[in-house]
């Protein structure tokens, strides 16, 4: 229900009242809260979750190809549509916006996948578990084509991915990496002058 709530706040507070910004500190902070708060009660569950560092570098090792792959296809499109725009505000989107990535890998694979693939009444398939959570991924990012393409076809390898390893900070920060470079290569988008500097 929280995932749920989260994703429909997108609509809502990123897309609608445009206040991208103050969304996506609050979803921070408030499931920052709810790590917490679980941790306390049960401190494996982190682990559980895919916060640790145990086998950080294998899985991003494991991520690499895919990686690189997806970034020469992002400047491959870019130069085909002339829709790259690189300048230096990639470097801040590049710092900051693992943070969100974590946070939405921690709701998507973390707790929508993991869920899926626990239930004890009904059990999915591993296949069908990587491809409801990808469904659900790319329609949160509704209405833009590319970025539902884009996130879709990122939340199949990135399932795949969870379910082997279940490392989330590997996830967050090719997460965060590959989503700066896709907004300035294939959407021609600048999330930092849309975000920070208009409040300057």
């Amino acid at each position: 229900m929280g995932v749920a709530a989260t994703g429909l706040g997108k609509f809502v507070f990123m897309d609608y009242l445009n206040w991208r910004l103050q969304y996506v500190c609050v979803a921070i902070l408030a499931w920052s809260i709810y790590v917490f708060y679980r941790y306390k009660k049960n401190k494996n569950v982190i682990k559980d979750w895919g916060f640790r560092l145990d086998n950080f570098v294998p899985t991003l090792r494991l991520m690499m190809p895919f990686a690189i792959f997806s970034v020469i296809t992002f400047f491959v499109v870019g130069l085909l549509q002339g829709s790259i725009n690189l300048t230096w505000h990639i470097i801040p989107i590049l710092i900051s916006y693992p943070i969100w990535g974590s946070i939405q890998q921690f709701l998507t694979i973390g707790l929508l996948a993991g869920n899926l693939s626990n239930m004890k009444r009904v059990k999915l398939k591993r296949a069908s578990v990587i491809i409801i959570t990808a469904i659900f991924f790319s329609i949160v990012h509704f209405p833009s084509i590319w970025l539902m393409i884009g996130t879709f076809i990122l939340a199949l390898y990135y399932g795949f991915i969870y379910l082997k390893s279940k490392n989330l900070y590997a996830l967050g920060l090719l997460h965060g990496w590959l989503g700066a470079f896709f907004y300035y290569t294939v959407l021609n988008q600048d999330p930092f002058s849309e975000i920070f500097l208009k409040y300057f």
